[in-house]
């Protein structure tokens, strides 16, 4: 048996938990309600389904959040609206990014002060987290080399006891691992669990939200966009 498929195995061993859908609080209604968000990023909601996903990670008030890989900042705004002023969001970047598309993030903390943006290797927070956070770029941990286990490991060592881990990326085949992970920046689903499992996490809940049928697994993710087929996956610190 390859390694790969022994910690798919060890995967097998955890009963698996579809987490029923959470009403949305009036809070992250309001942050996605927000008019000070992006036409790009409000356009998108129907598809991404933010305020479902937002409540079922469980976001709240004065919470201390780390978003890996943040892209445009679609989650930044409404995590940073949830959290509010008591609350933070550090947003990681990898060390090494060129200057230009760091200084991107120049309008966005500037817009919301309680965002911070950290780089290094990995996430080192300040203080402890309560949740960490990252939606469609778990895939390139794997597609530029970077190390799954190394991020996984960080984002354990950032959690409080009993903190929450969010991943969310676009589905791959069925036991494809990452052979899809190049060329059409998608991920075995199984494999994430494993990986993430294997650095201390139990699996906690999974949201279907984004779930769809009618992706077959074979196109880009940039011909269908946020109409893939994708996982969303709580993982959670065990509290001893």
């Amino acid at each position: 048996m390859t390694k790969a498929w022994m910690m798919l195995a060890a995967v097998a061993l955890v009963a698996p938990t579809v987490a029923q859908a959470q009403a949305p609080s009036a809070a992250v209604l309001a942050a996605v309600a927000d008019k000070a968000r992006p036409e790009g990023d409000s356009s998108r909601d129907g598809a991404r389904k933010p305020a479902e996903l937002v409540a079922f990670a469980g976001v709240k008030a004065g919470q201390k959040v780390g978003e890996l890989l943040p892209g445009g900042g679609y989650f930044s705004r409404i995590l940073s609206k949830v959290v509010g002023e008591k609350g933070t969001v550090f947003l990681w970047m990898p060390a090494g990014m060129p200057a230009d598309r760091i200084a991107r993030y120049d309008p966005l903390l500037k817009a919301y002060t309680n965002l911070k943006l950290v780089q290094g290797e990995q996430l080192v927070a300040p203080e402890p987290l309560d949740l960490v956070w990252t939606t469609q770029n778990y895939h390139d941990l794997h597609h530029t080399g970077r190390s799954p286990d190394a991020t996984n490991a960080a984002a354990f060592a950032a959690l409080k006891p009993g903190g929450i881990y969010i991943v969310s990326d676009h589905a791959a085949r069925a036991g494809s691992g990452t052979a899809d992970t190049d060329n059409l920046h998608r991920i075995d689903p199984e494999l994430v669990k494993a990986e993430v499992i294997k650095a201390g996490f139990v699996l906690d809940g999974e949201s279907k939200a984004l779930a769809n049928a009618g992706d077959d697994h074979t196109k880009k993710v940039f011909e269908l966009h946020d109409a893939t087929d994708q996982f969303f996956l709580r993982f959670r610190k065990p509290a001893k």
